[in-house]
């Protein structure tokens, strides 16, 4: 359900933009994430922190389009939270030799550091790797065509690389056992 919870904007925004255009497929993606934040803070649940930081680019990024009327700008909200996440990872490291990756799933599972350090790269790889290729379709493609990169595309990217990761770390954890 928290996968479901998490895409809503992004589904949101597919079937808005199928259904009218660029412009109303933003506002409903601003609304949608809006109501997220709305809707954790009325159950008294906490908005993690990626929430807050895609609420406050889609309403950059998002108003810029609206108010510009110029699609450049939603097209480059996906890259800049790539890369925000990216950047967060490796300054997390370089500046306070913190791995977050680590922190977010220690409880979860167990291993050395230098695996850790290798999970941690791992991700700031992807994340830059899938800012560089939105930027990619949305200057090279159709706008529809970007669209239909973002929801299944990125997903679906994503979905790949999260399924290699489980799969290198459950030959690590088989390992371990024996």
């Amino acid at each position: 359900m928290k996968f479901l919870f998490d895409l809503l904007p992004v589904i949101v925004f597919f079937a808005a933009f199928k259904l009218a255009d660029i412009y109303v497929a933003t506002g409903t993606a601003i609304a949608a994430t809006f109501m997220q934040v709305v809707w954790l803070k009325l159950r008294r649940k906490p908005v993690e922190p990626m929430l807050w930081a895609s609420l406050g680019l889609i309403v950059v990024f998002g108003g810029a389009t609206l108010l510009l009327r110029d699609e450049t700008f939603i097209k480059w909200k996906p890259t800049v939270l790539y890369w925000l996440f990216g950047v967060v990872l490796a300054g997390s490291a370089l500046l306070f030799r913190k791995n977050l990756v680590r922190s977010m799933m220690a409880h979860q599972v167990d291993l050395p550091e230098e695996i850790w350090g290798k999970l941690q790269a791992s991700w700031i790889g992807f994340f830059t790797f899938m800012g560089a290729l939105n930027l990619y379709v949305a200057y090279n493609y159709s706008t529809d065509a970007w669209v239909n990169f973002k929801l299944f595309g990125g997903i679906g990217l994503m979905l790949l690389f999260v399924l290699g990761q489980a799969l290198v770390l459950s030959r690590y954890a088989h390992d371990q056992k024996t």
